[in-house]
């Protein structure tokens, strides 16, 4: 009976053991977090903040003439801006095959 009793503890020691010690599969998985909305479509958001920031002072400097003017300068320097003198970069990942 005693022999029945131990070997029954050793088996719950070793089912209780075994799930700690086992390697771990997180290592052979990739996982890449997805671009949020604005690292998508950066581009096109900073041009629409430009242009509403452009409109808004038109219209308070000029009314509604001014508010076109200033949405068409605002589109423009936030499209250089964007496209020219701060561009995406976009980012390359190395992806191992096993």
């Amino acid at each position: 009976m005693k022999k029945l009793i131990t070997t029954f503890l050793m088996m719950a020691v070793m089912a209780i053991a075994i799930p700690f010690t086992a390697t771990n599969v997180e290592a052979q998985r990739r996982y890449y977090k997805k671009p949020s909305v604005y690292r998508k479509h950066r581009n096109l958001i900073n041009i629409g903040i430009g242009t509403g920031a452009g409109a808004l002072l038109g219209a308070l400097i000029g009314g509604k003439k001014g508010a076109g003017i200033g949405a068409l300068l605002g589109a423009g320097g936030s499209a250089l801006y964007t496209y020219k003198l701060n561009p995406k970069t976009k980012r390359y990942y190395r992806v191992r095959r096993y």
